[in-house]
């Protein structure tokens, strides 16, 4: 019955830690489409300025030039932002892993736990079992002794 009752509590916890690793990736993924989604978003900006710069009738290249050198700057401020974000699913990553193996390492420790348990209750059906046999066989010799007494006596 107790065995039972520890196997069911083993299965909620994995059937946890497999809920929990589900909603890691869930979260890794939407940390993972960010940076991706940021990087579209500053392309498309980049194609509109493009655009604003080259649809009017062909404008002298100084002017672009500014443009550029005016762009420059940004994109440097955004290059680091952009490494940031793409770094930062990776230590998610670590961090959540780091997760995991303590969750693991309690789950072993529990069982651990339980293993000894068990394995006392054993002992101890035994030794009540030893205690038992004990019993009887004083009980036995009791009886045999009283019941020889008995025939001398005659």
């Amino acid at each position: 019955m107790l065995l039972l009752l520890l196997l069911l509590l083993l299965l909620l916890l994995l059937l946890l830690l497999l809920l929990l690793l589900l909603l890691l990736l869930l979260l890794l993924l939407l940390l993972l489409l960010l940076p991706l989604l940021l990087l579209l978003l500053l392309l498309l900006l980049l194609l509109v300025l493009l655009l604003l710069v080259l649809l009017p009738p062909p404008p002298p290249p100084p002017r672009l030039l500014l443009l550029l050198l005016l762009l420059l700057p940004l994109l440097l401020l955004l290059l680091p932002l952009l490494l940031l974000l793409l770094l930062l699913p990776l230590l998610l990553l670590l961090l959540l892993l780091l997760l995991l193996l303590l969750l693991l390492l309690l789950l072993l420790l529990l069982l651990l736990l339980l293993l000894l348990l068990l394995l006392l209750l054993l002992l101890l059906q035994l030794l009540l079992l030893l205690l038992l046999l004990l019993l009887l066989l004083l009980l036995l010799l009791l009886l045999h002794h009283h019941h020889h007494h008995h025939h001398h006596s005659q």
